[in-house]
């Protein structure tokens, strides 16, 4: 069966995190059940992995070329596989994949993490008897597969209690609420072989084949993260499951734009960048006589906050009704998500910016979006970011959350060359210098630009002379506003992204 991922990435290792990929030259079944169930009990909640049959491991990465299996050899080997995961209890049957790789008959077995956890599996194969003797459990350590030691397996067993969130059978919704055109175009883009596959399955296999559906034939329903990706709205089944944008530039709430981006995970994901991108940050440069060069700084370079946006989708509560917000004001940016960090990542750590969990909120998420390259691998977008903000020049990010861990922000500094001046109502005049306007000055250059037709407030402040609208403006035109002598072409809606200022004239203007 054909696996919704890009073959040739995961055998390079591009996408998937190196612990989660295993290289085995050929078939031997003691370590390939020992690696099944580990990644079947997935005990950090990383999503289980992949046993690639036919490639060999040089140092943590395939051996090329590749060897490959004897094709002769894969319909043993198939029933071998399925021999010795009866064998485990309880039993686990993981997908397998027959493909090619460079001219070589290699074969991918797929484990994700399990439902029934925790397994264990036969200890070793000496004999047939042995084997269904001396059972044990298995977990990933690193990029191993071990047997669990007494903690490990307490471990094991509290997190069996219960299935990540994302992974759960969601019993509110129908196989008729995963849209097919999404699944396919999520595997036109990672380029699976499954894609041409697709095209003549039924929702039921289709949705089977990638894990996003279980239960019985008869009745089957989808899991969360299926209706996450593959749902037009997905805050029908997970209220607030969307990002929010606030742009505040004024103390006040004037200018304050406010935009709310929802959809399947990777659609309000991108969408919300974008906006970022083309709104939000902002660039200057700056040429020296000495070289040819310009440096180029920004207000929140774009990589940072792709990566801490992304961080902050992956890895929130979707059973939490409340979106992620990000808040923009002129002295920074603030990304707040809920609920807070996993607690193996202590106070210290978000202090000194080091975010490595030992355990993952959201166990399916991760995949789908690192398939579609909008997330980097384990624990590294952090590390981006920061990279990023330096490279910029700015401020180190703070992360905070609170003894409870309720909620976790990050807080982004602007660049010191974006900072608001001091003297934000100083205007230029004709000579070049600087005059201080008081309020009273304002109020009459309003009137006089204003005289000349409408007006939104990016434009008249523009047409007094000033950079951006300040406080003191902002406060002069609200008063203005209350006193009656100017209003809003819209009344309806103050935000309206055409709305414009008005003089007000009384019977006896003129």
């Amino acid at each position: 069966m054909a696996l919704p991922i890009n073959i040739d990435e995961l055998i390079r290792r591009q996408v998937v995190e190196n612990n989660r990929v295993e290289y085995k030259s050929g078939w031997n079944p003691e370590p390939i059940i020992h690696s099944i169930c580990a990644f079947a009990n997935d005990i950090d909640n990383c999503g289980g992995g992949y046993i690639i049959l036919g490639v060999e491991d040089e140092n943590g990465m395939p051996k090329l070329p590749v060897k490959g299996i004897d094709k002769n050899e894969i319909d043993f080997i198939n029933k071998k596989l399925l021999r010795i995961c009866n064998m485990m209890e309880p039993r686990y049957v993981p997908i397998v994949e027959h493909t090619q790789f460079e001219g070589a008959e290699v074969l991918i077995i797929w484990v994700p993490g399990g439902e029934d956890r925790p397994y264990k599996c036969p200890v070793s194969f000496p004999t047939e008897k042995n084997a269904k003797r001396e059972k044990d459990h298995y977990i990933r350590k690193m990029s191993n597969s071990i047997r669990a030691n007494a903690n490990e397996q307490r471990a094991l067993f509290n997190i069996s209690s219960s299935i990540p969130f994302d992974d759960r059978i969601n019993r509110d919704a129908t196989l008729a609420d995963l849209r097919i055109p999404y699944i396919s175009d999520f595997l036109y883009r990672v380029k699976s072989s499954l894609f041409e596959d697709s095209k003549n399955m039924s929702i039921s296999t289709l949705a089977a084949s990638m894990r996003i559906s279980r239960g019985s034939p008869e009745s089957l329903n989808p899991v969360n993260v299926g209706l996450m990706f593959f749902n037009d709205r997905p805050d029908n089944f997970f209220p607030y499951a969307r990002i929010e944008v606030v742009d505040k530039p004024d103390p006040a709430g004037n200018g304050m734009t406010e935009k709310t981006f929802m959809g399947p995970l990777d659609q309000q994901l991108s969408a919300a960048l974008s906006y970022i991108r083309s709104y939000i940050i902002a660039e200057k440069v700056f040429k020296f006589p000495d070289r040819a060069e310009a440096d180029r700084i920004f207000n929140y370079p774009y990589r940072a906050i792709e990566e801490l946006l992304a961080n902050a989708v992956y890895h929130r509560g979707y059973d939490i009704r409340e979106p992620i917000t990000v808040y923009v004001t002129p002295q920074n940016m603030t990304i707040t998500s809920l609920p807070g960090p996993d607690r193996s990542i202590t106070d210290e750590d978000l202090k000194n910016r080091k975010m490595v969990s030992s355990a993952y909120r959201n166990r399916r998420i991760g995949d789908f979006l690192k398939e579609l390259k909008l997330i980097e691998g384990r624990n590294t977008g952090i590390p981006l970011a920061i990279g990023a903000l330096r490279d910029n020049g700015s401020e180190l990010p703070t992360f905070e959350t609170n003894a409870d861990r309720t909620y976790f922000r990050v807080t982004i500094p602007v660049h010191r060359a974006f900072l608001p001046k001091k003297n934000k109502d100083d205007a230029t005049t004709a000579s070049g210098g600087k005059t201080r306007r008081n309020r009273e000055d304002i109020r009459s250059l309003i009137i006089k630009n204003l005289l000349g037709g409408e007006l939104s407030r990016s434009e008249l402040v523009k047409r007094m002379g000033y950079s951006k609208l300040s406080d003191t403006v902002a406060g002069v035109i609200s008063d203005m506003l209350k006193d009656g002598v100017l209003a809003y072409t819209i009344p309806d809606n103050i935000h309206d992204v055409n709305q414009k200022l008005k003089l007000v004239f009384k019977d006896g203007d003129k």
